[in-house]
This record gives structure tokens, sequence and C-alpha cells, in this order.
């Protein structure tokens, strides 16, 4: 074969190879893999649950209107030394007797509870209770100007007690409130040391000195 006609011969195979290669598979196509496709966009996450609505503020409860009680004297309080005027005159001098009386002085009504506590000018102690009172809810209303009276007694004179001037009397209130005491002049009051005694308060005079 001339020299020309094989140089002919393998360019002619080398373009044949060359056209070969171009057209070929790639190393991954030869081989059986598939391309992956690209991956779809994430969607957004749905809301698992819908927004927590605001509670509704509870209303306040009204405040129940205040009711007029039955007792027409609920708010009527003891008196005290602050609500009366006091006076005591001599109703006995063999027995040192003497009349108390306590006059309401203000604008409202009040109750005497008890027995009025007298004190004797300097002497120690106060005048024995005598008789049973009335129970707190039976006690006497004193209305404005109205008056209530205690029946005290000194006692006989024994030749074992003292001579006083003056008696000194607060008011029963079944607190403890401070009293100012109310002074009384009792000119020459004997007082024995185990017969003196005041009654509980009462609606009259008369049943005042004769308990």
């Amino acid at each position: 074969m001339s020299t020309v006609r094989r140089t002919a011969v393998l360019l002619a195979s080398a373009s044949a190879l060359a056209a070969l290669t171009a057209c070929g598979p790639t190393g991954d196509d030869a081989a059986g893999g598939a391309t992956t496709p690209p991956a779809s966009p994430t969607k957004a996450a749905t809301p698992s649950a819908s927004p927590t609505k605001a509670a509704t503020p509870t209303k306040p409860n009204p405040k129940p209107k205040p009711t007029a009680s039955s007792d027409p004297d609920h708010d009527v309080f003891p008196c005290s030394t602050f609500d009366v005027k006091f006076t005591a005159s001599l109703a006995d001098p063999t027995s040192s007797s003497y009349l108390l009386k306590v006059t309401n002085k203000g604008t409202k009504a009040c109750r005497v509870l008890g027995h009025p506590i007298v004190t004797f000018g300097d002497l120690d102690g106060h005048a024995t209770e005598r008789g049973k009172p009335p129970a707190i809810e039976d006690a006497i209303r004193l209305a404005p100007g109205e008056t209530a009276y205690a029946g005290l007694m000194g006692g006989a004179n024994d030749g074992k007690g003292k001579t006083v001037n003056e008696i000194s009397m607060t008011m029963s209130t079944e607190s403890d409130l401070k009293q100012t005491p109310l002074k009384a002049s009792t000119p020459g009051l004997y007082v024995s040391p185990d017969k003196n005694s005041v009654t509980a308060w009462m609606n009259n005079a008369e049943d005042a000195l004769s308990l």
C-alpha cells in the first residue's frame, strides 16, 4: 500500500473514533444511574392551632345593698358619762340613802346598762351591787331628756365606817370605753364597809328607793 493511501486510512479511523467518543454516554449514564431531580420547595408549615382568644374578664359581683334592720333600736348604744348629766339627792338620812338620777343630755337615745359604778370620796372600792339588773336587750332606753334612777345606800352608822361628802359615778357600758367620772355632793354620807349598796337603774324613783 502506498504511503498516501495508508495516511488516508489512518485519518478516517481517527475521525470515526472521535465521533464515537463524542456521542457516547457519560460515566453516570453508562453505569445506569438516573439523575436525581431537584427537590421541590418546602411548603410553609400550617399553623397547628388557631390563635388563642383573650379570656373575657369576669365582671365583679355587685355589692349587696344594705338592708334596714327590723330592730328600730339597732343603733342605740349604751349610755356613758359623756351622754348624761348626774345628780344625787338625800332620800333617808337614817340609812344614808340617796336617789341617783341620770338624764340623757344628748340628741340620740341610749341605753342605761346594769348598775351605776359608784365610789365614795377617797375611799377604796365601789358600792356593792344590789339586786339583779335586766338583760342588755331589756335595758332602759333613754330618749333625749329622759331620766333613769338608782338607789344608793351607805348604811346605818355602826361605828365601822366613814363619812364622805362626795361620790363619783361612771356608767356600765360593757366595753373598755374610758369615761370621765361624774361627781355629786353628798354632805355627811355615812359609808358602812359591809352595808353599803346601789340598785340597778330603774324607770322610776319609787322602785329605786324601795328595792
